[in-house]
């Protein structure tokens, strides 16, 4: 069975969720087999309530940038079909969950996260399980891990996601497959399933050509000036 997964990140107007704080932004990437494809998504929010200082002060999306954006109940039906069937990878998977569940439950029909996703990975809990006493926030992962987060000034959710992509695969071993395409296709190319390529047995044999007296001489000639008091540098000569 395929094994797929969403890297999901999101954005609040504070916090906590009950407290009446409401999603500003989702954002959300597709890893098929552990190799991350093409397919994300992403959307802004208008919340319906005023963003916390705070708040604005992580991720920089203003009352007025939001005011005319999607309601939760406009976007929520792409949102599970993308999500439908996965694993999710959240980083403190709690807090997002908890906030995905407090706006289904303003819907008519309600519903849980857990009604869709199979499963919650959380990565915070893996790294503290990892890396305990040590400090596990996704800018500390992404120095332990050499993993370029320089474009990450705020706090955005498809950004964040995309990061905790490749902060989750050096947390758990790599990607799986290695391929030079980064989609995931059906096809039977060798390098997408990442099978080794082998060179045919019968293939030309490489010309190997041998060094002549005269330079021969000339190489041993600059190695002895190279060499102290008159004797060869100890390097290996030409054959």
């Amino acid at each position: 069975m395929t094994e797929r997964q969403i890297v999901l990140d999101t954005e609040t107007t504070g916090m906590p969720a009950a407290d009446g704080h409401r999603l500003v932004e989702i954002g959300a990437v597709e890893m098929i087999e552990r190799r991350v494809t093409s397919r994300t998504f992403h959307c802004y929010l208008n919340p319906e309530r005023p963003v916390d200082e705070g708040a604005f002060n992580v991720h920089g999306l203003s009352d007025a940038f939001l005011a005319d954006k999607p309601k939760f109940a406009d976007v929520v039906d792409e949102f599970l079909a993308f999500i439908e069937g996965a694993e999710l990878i959240i980083h403190n998977a709690e807090f997002d969950v908890g906030f995905i569940d407090a706006e289904l439950a303003r819907l008519a029909n309600g519903g849980r996260l857990a009604d869709v996703a199979s499963s919650v990975t959380d990565s915070l809990a893996i790294a503290r399980k990892k890396h305990p006493g040590q400090r596990n926030s996704l800018d500390a992962l992404c120095r332990r891990y050499n993993i370029d987060n320089s474009a990450r000034k705020l706090h955005g959710a498809l950004l964040d996601s995309e990061i905790l992509a490749d902060v989750y695969l050096a947390l758990t071993g790599g990607q799986k497959t290695l391929g030079l395409e980064a989609d995931h296709g059906e096809g039977d190319n060798q390098e997408q399933r990442g099978e080794i390529i082998r060179l045919p047995t019968n293939r030309m044999r490489l010309r190997v050509i041998a060094a002549s007296d005269e330079e021969r001489a000339a190489h041993q000639g600059w190695l002895l000036k190279l060499g102290k008091d008159g004797e060869p540098a100890p390097w290996p000569t030409v054959s």
